[in-house]
């Protein structure tokens, strides 16, 4: 696959490019390793194109996943404790796992909740996520995900790759993926309209294509 548009995000590439450059070119080759077509497996089921060849979001992750892999990235989990009072979240921001449950305990909670956030690869403190879901898992990835990692200073920058509009629709209006895909274009007009700081983690998303 290929690379057509990159946005940058308070300089999430310009970090990449000057702290991380052997990560970013890692990333750009596994991209290009992976073969578009040859996951164009799944059989539509939607009314309007039942039985046409689409490209499989599955079958797409599972290729990503196998060259990321290959290049020892490795899934990484969060975890913390949960507070609904804005002050003792400020004070949770930097504490261990440990201290963040004494702190809560501290404060007169009994039983603090605890629970944990996944992405699938990083390497180096650079998160990748690889989305051919729908706008929700989208949204959740970059308001949330990279947002709780950064914060929690397990990363410093996340990377998010998408599907331009191109792999869902040809050029005559053809789908060759299913209704309510997330695709770049979209995405990144999404990020611009909650203004410049918003979300607050440098981000690099690519729109990608076979």
């Amino acid at each position: 696959m290929r690379i057509v548009e990159a946005y940058s995000h308070l300089n999430g590439e310009e970090y990449l490019l000057v702290h991380r450059p052997e990560i970013y070119k890692e990333i750009r080759e596994a991209i290009a390793a992976v073969d578009a077509g040859a996951h164009q497996t799944k059989k539509s089921r939607e009314k309007t194109m039942r039985g046409k060849k689409l490209f499989s979001p599955r079958a797409l992750n599972k290729a990503f996943e196998k060259q990321f892999q290959n290049k020892e990235w490795r899934e990484s989990r969060y975890r913390y404790f949960v507070t609904t009072n804005r002050k003792h979240l400020q004070e949770l921001l930097g504490l261990t796992l440990k201290e963040q449950k004494q702190y809560l305990i501290s404060q007169g909670i009994a039983d603090p909740i605890q629970s944990y956030k996944q992405t699938d690869f990083v390497k180096d403190r650079v998160a990748v996520e690889v989305q051919f879901g729908k706008y929700a898992f989208v949204a959740f990835d970059l308001f949330v995900k990279h947002l709780l990692f950064y914060s929690g200073d397990v990363i410093d920058v996340g990377v998010e790759i998408l599907p331009m509009k191109e792999m869902l629709q040809d050029a005559n209006g053809g789908r060759r993926m299913s209704t309510g895909i997330a695709y770049f274009e979209g995405e990144v007009y999404n990020i611009l309209r909650h203004g410049r700081n918003s979300p607050p983690v440098p981000l690099l998303i690519l729109g990608i294509a076979p």
